[in-house]
C-alpha cells in the first residue's frame, strides 16, 4: 500500500481506561481523545496496539460500563473514513465482535505484517512473544480457551469484572516500577524476540505495546524496535510519515 504524500499513519498503545480508578481514568480518556481529534486532519490510519482498557470483556448483550467519549471518537473517526487497527492486550484479550460490528474497526489477536510505501511492519501488542515469563505464557492459554472465556461468562459481571479488577492490581503491585526504565539489550525480552525473527526474515519496524515505556532500537542499519509506550505516564505514540517513523510524546496536552 501507498501513503498519500500528505497523510500519515499512528501509533498508540496502552491506556489501561479504568485503572487506578474512574477519575484518573476519565481525565487519561479525555486526553487521548483529543489527542485522536489532533491528528484527524491527516491521519490516513490509526493503530491502536493493545491493553486500551484495564479490563475488558463482551457479554452476549453487554459490554463494560463506561469509556463512552473514546468508543465514540473511534466511531466517529471511523465514520469518516480514517481506518483504524486494534490489536487486544493481555488486559483486554476478550473481544469477540463489538468493534468489527459496532465501529468497523477490524481486531487483531496475533501479530499481523503491513507494508507501506515498500516498508515491512511487524505489528502487535507484545505481552507473551520472545523468552522467559512462562507462568504468564501458560495463563494466557488458559484464558484465550473457549470453554474458560464461556465459565467467566456466565458469571454475574459484577462479580466478573471486579474479580478481573482485583487481578488486575496485583498485576500492576507485582510489576512495580521495572516498566520505568531501559532493562539493556540482553534483557529486553521485545529486543531478543525482533532478533530472532529477523534471522530469517527482514522487517523495515517492529512496533509493540505492553513494555509501557517508549524504545526506539536499532537492530541493524535498516531494521527498528520501536515500543510505544503508554498513555500512563508516558503520552508517547510513533507516526510514519511515508519516509521515516518517529516516536515522540504528546508534550502539550500530557503536561
Amino acid at each position: 500500500m501507498t501513503i498519500a504524500p500528505d497523510k500519515k499513519i499512528y501509533f498508540l498503545t496502552d491506556f489501561h481506561l479504568g485503572a487506578p480508578d474512574h477519575a484518573n481514568s476519565l481525565l487519561r480518556e479525555k486526553k487521548i481523545v483529543s489527542f485522536l481529534e489532533s491528528i484527524r486532519k491527516d491521519a490516513a490510519q490509526i493503530f491502536i496496539l493493545g491493553d486500551i482498557f484495564d479490563f475488558w470483556y463482551e457479554y452476549a448483550t453487554a459490554v463494560p460500563k463506561g469509556f463512552v467519549r473514546l468508543l465514540g471518537k473511534l466511531a466517529e473517526l471511523s465514520d469518516s473514513g480514517i481506518q483504524i487497527h486494534v490489536f487486544v492486550g493481555n488486559h483486554d484479550m476478550w473481544m469477540s465482535g463489538y468493534f468489527e460490528k459496532e465501529l468497523n474497526i477490524p481486531v487483531y489477536h496475533h501479530p499481523k505484517v503491513f507494508e507501506w510505501n515498500e516498508k515491512r511492519f511487524f505489528i502487535g501488542h507484545g505481552d507473551g512473544l520472545g523468552p522467559g515469563d512462562h507462568g504468564y505464557k501458560f495463563l494466557k492459554k488458559i484464558f484465550r480457551n473457549p470453554v474458560c472465556k464461556w465459565l467467566f461468562g456466565i458469571l454475574h459481571p459484577d462479580w466478573g469484572i471486579g474479580l478481573a479488577n482485583y487481578f488486575s492490581r496485583k498485576s500492576r503491585e507485582k510489576t512495580g516500577d521495572s516498566d520505568e526504565h531501559f532493562l539493556g539489550e540482553d534483557k529486553e525480552w521485545l529486543i531478543i524476540y525482533c532478533k530472532e525473527l529477523l534471522t530469517t526474515t527482514h522487517y523495515d519496524y517492529f512496533l509493540f505495546g505492553h513494555r509501557h515505556y517508549p524504545i526506539d532500537f536499532p537492530l541493524s542499519a535498516t531494521s527498528r524496535y520501536i515500543n510505544v509506550g503508554d498513555w500512563i505516564r508516558n503520552f508517547s505514540y510513533a507516526v510514519f510519515d511515508g519516509t521515516e517513523m518517529y516516536l515522540l510524546k504528546w508534550e502539550v496536552e500530557s503536561k
